[in-house]
């Protein structure tokens, strides 16, 4: 029961992840579920609902439907739906009701590339997963599925991978992303996926590096790495960390080797600053943190995709029990509002929204990233 949540929520689940990944490519998002979920999605985990369109559907699976899987009537509204709309792909994302029936998505995506003569493919989604592992497994699929080799080379360009409002939340945060990698000698290529240009999307393998700003672009960018060989480095140019982001890209592009240069720009040792959430916007913010204070830092990442994405002095907390443990000994705490309720009492506590963990209450307290600093 150690994992049990009394006082805390969970964060967004894999399914939220994969549709914010995808939202922006042109592509259609059909989620297989209950009618009404789909509030659930474009409510509290997705910002950009009522302000730019997105084909994203929801199957509205019946009791009947649950039972005997009736995968007919799923094809025959995909078609339907598809040859109105004419969408660059078809994505199929699983909800827990079809996947404790076992449907055969990758069979149903053979189906429909056959009909529709577009890619279609399976998000391996369940809802026992958050965000990162969604979002993760989207850009993943993408990376295999809808880029190819064939584009001229664009040296000095970078990709950006892992960009959705469940972590960078205020509006225009792709755009901010890209002017200042572009103000520091690096054009963007492609920017997976805020504010992008779905055009570009399918011409990441002309860049000779990959830029991972958040967990959701690990796995894409091992892809990339493996089916291109460009090298990827991990961090996000946040405050003072942002000279350190670009000299791993110069070194990325030099030696076609992957960087993770928060690990080189911290310091570890006793923590003066425990922050928690997702790992490389955290890390990224710590690095930032110790270079423009002096202090040290750790982050603990409640979130799922930590692989290789956090440093000596950090870890991984799975569960409010163990969260409420590790914050015990914390001199000064960074995180969404919510996590005020299991720190210790006395603690200085600088809040930080978090949209993935407690969605809209603090949306209009959301800090730009970009320019944050510890209070």
């Amino acid at each position: 029961m150690k994992n049990t949540y009394q006082i805390l929520p969970v964060y967004s689940g894999d399914v939220s992840g994969a549709c914010a990944a995808l939202y922006e490519l042109g592509g259609m998002v059909v989620m297989h579920d209950p009618s009404g979920c789909n509030s659930t999605y474009n409510t509290f985990d997705e910002v950009r609902w009522y302000e730019k369109e997105s084909l994203i559907f929801l199957s509205g699976m019946t009791d009947v439907d649950a039972i005997t899987g009736n995968d007919k009537k799923l094809i025959a509204d995909i078609l339907m739906a598809a040859g109105e709309l004419h969408p660059r792909f078809i994505a199929l994302v699983n909800s827990p009701i079809p996947f404790l029936n076992g449907t055969d998505f990758a069979g149903i995506c053979r189906i429909l590339e056959d009909r529709l003569n577009i890619p279609a493919f399976y998000v391996s989604t369940n809802g026992a997963h958050d965000y990162t592992e969604g979002a993760g497994q989207a850009f993943l699929q993408a990376a295999r599925r809808l880029v190819d080799g064939n584009g001229e080379k664009r040296p000095g360009t970078v990709n950006i991978l892992g960009m959705t409002p469940l972590n960078y939340t205020l509006s225009g945060s792709g755009k901010r992303m890209e002017a200042i990698l572009t103000e520091a000698g690096f054009p963007v290529n492609a920017n997976w996926a805020l504010d992008c240009d779905p055009e570009t999307f399918s011409r990441a393998s002309a860049a000779p590096v990959n830029l991972v700003v958040s967990s959701a672009g690990l796995y894409a960018a091992e892809e990339l790495h493996r089916r291109f060989g460009i090298p990827y480095v991990i961090g996000a140019p946040l405050g003072g960390f942002a000279p350190a982001v670009m000299e791993a890209l110069k070194t990325a592009m030099e030696t076609g080797e992957n960087q993770v240069p928060h690990i080189q720009s911290r310091k570890g040792g006793e923590p003066d600053v425990t922050l928690v959430g997702e790992p490389v916007v955290m890390t990224s913010l710590a690095a930032s943190i110790e270079l423009e204070t002096g202090k040290t830092t750790e982050v603990l990442c409640p979130t799922e995709v930590t692989r290789g994405l956090l440093g000596s002095a950090d870890q991984s907390v799975a569960g409010e029990a163990e969260m409420q443990e590790a914050l015990r000994s914390a001199r000064h705490i960074v995180a969404d509002p919510l996590y005020r309720s299991v720190s210790p009492e006395g603690v200085p506590f600088t809040p930080l929204p978090d949209l993935a963990f407690s969605g809209r209450l603090y949306l209009k307290q959301t800090p730009d990233l970009f320019t944050w600093k510890l209070s």
